[in-house]
């Protein structure tokens, strides 16, 4: 920062929003409709008891309408700031602002922080000034890209892997340099790209509160954090804590070689994005950025206005469709793009995103329609959590033509069968033929906007699936409370760890015929990072708070559990060779009960005669082969007992997986040494699934 006394303020202008460096120096804008002073706060470093000096706008000179600003030559690149901004302390009519308390910038590119960050200091009426967090400005031109843009792979080709940047590299076992940071998961890239992914679904990257929430394990009085970020503060910027190098300028470019390693190895990066609430909490919460410049407008807000209305479990709800919170989202969006060069976005809890500014849900809400509709993002997959923490469940009919959803009862239809449960043949028909079913309301819907998935972050592990019939989250500290009890899990006969090979044996073939049945089921898949070599969480449904081993990865699994990541492999290689199992097949104004039979045909044991019956436990599918390719035949018996199934006589077929041989022999590499069936029936053993293919002309 140049000499305090030397800085000049001039007039600057109320568009870009955020800190921009320009060539006479930073333009400042920030909104704050109803503040009546505003401070822009400059520091030499972050845990400053006070600020270097200190710019008070003037509102005759620096406000234009809702927008203060202001252009100070001299500084640039890496410059730490923040705000005081005075206003009406009314709770009552929904104003919330408190001058004694440093404000992050809603458009801060990043976030400087260490150890003087302290959220409890952020209640109440006490000066932060030392232990607030930081904005720092950055500019983002000069990065050598390389030629690096988004590769915009089509969702036909596209394979998950969702994961948790620090998580990936936490563990000791990792082997990595620079363990839980961006340039660690650079050095996973081998061997994601050697499961055959193609995009890395990552959890919330964008700067979080790491303390909302913090309290001890009651088990081990060990400190418990929000390990999974869904506490945002700082939107644009990337979260601070998964950077190498400290200080808050780094991570920019951290990030970015990230994304740029991940491209050249031919993998799409997605952001799981949280605009739905903050880390700020409700009425009682502390005070760091949005909430000190425009409550009203941030907030969905209670008939008394000093309450919130809460519609994530979260205590409060962003005011998505408020005209000045639906720029800062597109804003946001549009940033992550053009300046991270990022594939796409799941967003989480969507359906909070269409309620209007008294939390009624709305059909076609302004901006779904806006983000939809961006030029930025025409090229972005698009991912909907299409639901909210209040009941507005929108599975199936989310607004817009080219939303895909997370497939909460393709996860649940996949589990009951497979653990047994009667009257779930039928479900199961829908849920591998693309889910038309529940998408029926769109007449355009293509069956790859369905995201299939059996476990993701939030839930059991597949491996925990088949170990536990209950949660087990006292680690937590919410006595057990917290997470779903709808787990739809079954533990072989034992709760927990078993050294009973009739046990293991089992687990090991329940995950396979679940991984199985996930890969050759039309629409788009979703691989919960680690669930190909049986990652466990002990139990915990829910480890958003558990940043220890609970809930990183131990990398001694991979040996461990080699069979398991072998069999992963070659499912997701088998699909990406094959059009017939990665066709994208659309309803077009077609009935939707017509879907259920297009291109394939169902069988019990009995061919042609599948039984629908409500104690059924099998299934046969046909699916014929798209145009070049050949034909798959799969049964799925979650019966106790083997079953033996009648094949089509006109064709001759090699098996390629039965989850009930022994590895090697559960999934052949080399479709062309495949054993050659010579009987005109197979006998499935009991909770089994088997995978055959037309013998090639």
């Amino acid at each position: 920062m140049p000499d305090p006394r030397s800085i000049r303020a001039l007039p600057g202008h109320p568009a870009p929003l955020g800190a921009t460096v320009h060539q006479e120096g930073v333009n400042f804008s920030l909104f704050a409709d109803h503040a009546t002073a505003v401070e822009l706060l400059l520091f030499d470093r972050y845990d400053q008891p006070a600020p270097t000096y200190v710019i008070r706008l003037d509102p005759q000179v620096n406000r234009t309408y809702y927008y203060w600003h202001v252009l100070v030559p001299g500084l640039g690149d890496g410059q730490i700031y923040g705000y005081r901004v005075y206003g009406p302390n009314e709770p009552q009519e929904g104003h919330r602002y408190n001058p004694a308390k440093v404000l992050l910038d809603p458009y801060a590119r990043a976030v400087a922080y260490g150890d003087n960050w302290r959220r409890a200091e952020a209640y109440g009426e006490g000066d932060n000034a030392r232990s607030a967090l930081k904005c720092v400005v950055v500019d983002l031109e000069g990065y050598d890209w390389g030629g690096d843009r988004p590769l915009q792979r089509p969702m036909r080709e596209t394979v998950i892997y969702e994961t948790h940047v620090r998580g990936l590299t936490a563990h000791p076992s990792a082997g990595v340099a620079c363990p839980g940071t961006y340039r660690a998961l650079v050095d996973k890239i081998p061997y994601l790209r050697s499961l055959g992914i193609t995009a890395v679904e990552l959890l919330p990257v964008q700067q979080f509160d790491p303390q909302e929430g913090a309290r001890a394990n009651p088990l081990t009085g060990e400190p418990l954090s929000n390990y999974w970020g869904y506490a945002q503060v700082a939107l644009f910027a990337p979260h601070q804590g998964y950077a190498c190098r400290p200080g808050g300028r780094a991570v920019v470019d951290e990030f970015r070689d990230m994304v740029k390693a991940l491209h050249a190895a031919g993998i799409e990066v997605i952001l799981d994005v949280v605009f739905n609430h903050t880390a700020e909490g409700d009425e009682n919460g502390p005070t760091i950025s949005f909430r000190g410049l425009a409550n009203d407008a941030y907030y969905l807000l209670a008939e008394d206005k000093s309450r919130y209305l809460d519609f994530t479990g979260c205590a409060h709800t962003l005011s998505a469709n408020h005209s000045i919170v639906r720029r800062l989202i597109r804003d946001c969006l549009r940033h992550w793009v053009s300046a991270y060069h990022v594939d796409g976005f799941r967003f989480d809890l969507a359906s909070a995103l269409s309620r209007d500014d008294q939390g009624r849900p709305i059909s076609d809400a302004p901006l779904i329609w806006e983000i939809e509709s961006d030029p930025v993002l025409a090229g972005t997959k698009l991912i909907a959590e299409a639901w909210d923490a209040s009941g507005y469940y929108q599975l199936g009919g989310f607004t817009g033509d080219r939303w895909a959803e997370w497939n909460g009862r393709f996860r649940d239809d996949l589990r009951r069968f497979a653990r047994g449960d009667p009257g779930t043949v039928r479900d199961l028909a829908w849920r591998m033929t693309g889910s038309f079913d529940l998408f029926r309301k769109k007449a355009s819907y293509s069956s790859h906007r369905s995201i299939n998935y059996i476990t993701a972050h939030d839930g059991f592990t597949l491996a925990d699936l088949v170990a536990y019939n209950r949660k087990h989250n006292l680690a937590n500290g919410e006595r057990n409370r917290d997470g779903t009890d709808h787990n739809f899990s079954w533990n072989c006969g034992v709760e927990g760890p078993s050294d009973d090979p009739g046990v293991r044996a089992l687990r090991a073939r329940q995950m396979r015929n679940l991984l199985a049945l996930l890969m050759v089921a039309r629409g788009t898949p979703m691989l919960l990072g680690g669930d190909e070599f049986a990652r466990t969480q002990k139990g915990n449904n829910n480890a958003y708070c558990q940043d220890n081993e609970v809930g990183w990865y131990d990398w001694s699994f991979v040996e461990a559990h080699a069979d398991l990541v072998r069999f992963v492999r070659q499912l997701v290689a088998l699909r990406r060779r094959h059009p017939t199992l990665t066709a994208d097949h659309r309803m077009d104004g077609k009935p939707y009960e017509a879907m259920l039979n297009e291109g394939v045909t169902f069988h019990g044991v009995q061919l042609g005669r599948p039984d629908w019956g409500y104690y059924s436990h099998s299934l046969a599918m046909h699916l014929h082969g798209q145009e070049g390719d050949v034909g798959f035949y799969v049964i799925a018996n979650a019966y106790y007992e083997p079953l033996t199934f009648a094949l089509p006589a006109d064709l001759a077929w090699r098996r390629l997986v039965d989850t009930a041989l022994s590895p090697p022999e559960d999934i052949v590499e080399d479709e062309g040494q495949a054993p050659l069936l010579d009987a005109p029936s197979y006998r499935a053993a009991a909770r089994s699934v088997v995978i055959l293919q037309e013998q090639r002309p």
